[in-house]
Formats: C-alpha cells, structure tokens, sequence
C-alpha cells in the first residue's frame, strides 16, 4: 500500500523496491502485515485482487505506516478522483 506518489510519476516498475519509489512516497502496510508487494497468493481456487488509485487534493501527512482503515480515514474528504482495476488469480494444480 503506498501513499503520496507525487503526480508527476509515470508509474511505478514491477516489484519496485522501496528504494526505489519517487521521492515523498509513503508506504502503509498490506495484509500481510508488512509493507512491499508479495504477490498473489489465494488460500484455494480463484481470488480477486482490488487495485485502488485515488487522486487527492492535499498530500497526506506522514502517517507512519497506517493500515488501510488509517490511510481512508486520513484521505476522507480529500479524493478528487478514483479508479479501480481488478485482478483475478488461481493457482495452479
């Protein structure tokens, strides 16, 4: 989960390493409990994975590493614009 990508980055590489996100880039932690992308990983059979971008008007202060129930509250009231992409994942057998 990362937060205040500045709007001038073009996109992030895959699996990009912290070291690696442009500057004032904050990073909250996943479900897992840790910050960094692990990829998917589904317990059986097929998962749906929501990617969220939000476009706000004020960059957030720095709120450590908020959990995602943190992160929403500290953007209410701030969201200009959001979109969603939804991904899907099966294992194999």
């Amino acid at each position: 989960m990362l937060y205040n990508i500045p709007p001038e980055a073009a996109g992030l590489a895959a699996a990009v390493r912290s070291s690696d996100l442009p500057a004032g880039t904050r990073e909250g932690v996943n479900d897992w409990k840790r910050t960094g992308y692990g990829g998917p990983c589904p317990p059986i059979g097929r998962h749906r994975y929501f990617h969220k971008l939000y476009a706000l008007d004020a960059v957030l202060p720095d709120l450590g590493k908020p959990a995602k129930a943190a992160l929403e509250k500290a953007m209410k009231g701030h969201v200009l614009a959001e979109a969603q992409l939804v991904g899907t994942y099966q294992r194999g057998k």
